[in-house]
C-alpha cells in the first residue's frame, strides 16, 4: 500500500512541478474567479437583505466555473504531447494517475479560494456573521466532490477533439448533488444569526443538516469509483 500511494505522490510531483513552470492553470482559474466575485460585487448592494440571498451563489460560481478552466487542462499536456499512453504504460496502477492528478488539481483550486475568499469576504460584508470554521468544511468537501468527479470525467473526454466544451456538457449533470448541497450549506452558514432558516451555531447544529450528508457519500463514492473504472475510462 506504501508503493501505491508513492506512485500517487510521484504523479502530484509531475503535475505541481509543471504548473510551476507554465502557471498557467492557477492563473487563468485566479483571474475568472476574481473577475465574478468582484462584477457581482458592484452588481449588489452588499448591506440589502436580498444580497445575502445571492451570495452562495455568486461564491460557488466563481469557484466551479474557475475549477472547470482547471480540469479541462487535467490531461491537456499528455494529449498534445501524445505521451498519455507512455503514461499509461508505466509499470503502476492506473488510478494511481487519478489520484494524483484530483490531488493537484484539489490542490489548484483551494489555492484559487484561499486567494479569492478573503476578497469575497470584504466585499459582501460578510464578516459580522461568519462562521469561518464550518464555511471553511463546506468548501473543502464541495470542492472535493467536483474535483473528483471532474477529474474522472476529464479522463473520459481527453481523447475528444471537443474535450473542452465536452467536459462541462458531461460534468454539470452528474455534479449537480454536490453543486446544490453545496450551495444550500453555503446559504445556511451566511445568514444572519437570527434569520428564518439559520442553523444552530457550533458544529452540531452543521451536522444535523442532510445537506452535510449529501456531501459526505458523493465524496466517499467517487473516492472508490475510480478504483473500479478508471481503467475502462483511459481505454475510451
Amino acid at each position: 500500500m506504501r508503493a501505491y500511494w508513492r506512485q500517487v505522490g510521484w504523479i502530484l510531483w509531475k503535475e505541481l512541478r509543471a504548473e510551476w513552470r507554465t502557471r498557467q492553470t492557477v492563473t487563468s482559474m485566479a483571474i475568472f474567479a476574481f473577475l465574478v466575485i468582484v462584477v457581482f460585487s458592484f452588481a449588489f448592494d452588499p448591506t440589502r437583505d436580498v444580497t445575502r440571498q445571492v451570495l452562495p451563489g455568486i461564491l460557488w460560481i466563481a469557484y466551479l466555473f474557475a475549477a472547470v478552466l482547471g480540469l479541462n487542462r487535467s490531461f491537456m499536456v499528455e494529449r498534445f504531447n501524445d505521451s498519455l499512453l507512455g503514461l499509461l504504460s508505466a509499470p503502476m496502477d492506473r488510478s494511481t494517475i487519478y489520484f494524483g492528478k484530483a490531488a493537484a488539481n484539489l490542490l489548484f483550486v483551494l489555492l484559487v479560494e484561499a486567494l479569492s475568499l478573503p476578497v469575497f469576504l470584504a466585499l459582501y460584508d460578510v464578516l459580522p456573521d461568519l462562521r469561518l470554521e464550518e464555511l471553511l468544511l463546506v468548501l473543502l468537501l464541495g470542492t472535493l466532490g467536483f474535483v473528483e468527479v471532474g477529474t474522472f470525467l476529464s479522463a473520459l473526454s481527453a481523447n475528444s477533439r471537443s474535450s473542452e466544451l465536452l467536459l462541462p456538457l458531461l460534468l454539470f449533470p452528474v455534479a449537480l448533488p454536490v453543486v446544490i448541497a453545496s450551495v444550500q450549506l453555503t446559504a445556511v452558514l451566511l445568514a444572519a444569526p437570527a434569520a428564518a432558516g439559520a442553523v444552530a451555531p457550533g458544529w452540531a447544529g452543521l451536522w444535523s443538516l442532510p445537506w452535510l450528508k449529501v456531501l459526505l457519500v458523493y465524496d466517499g463514492v467517487f473516492l472508490l469509483l475510480p478504483f473500479l473504472l478508471f481503467d475502462y475510462v483511459l481505454e475510451v
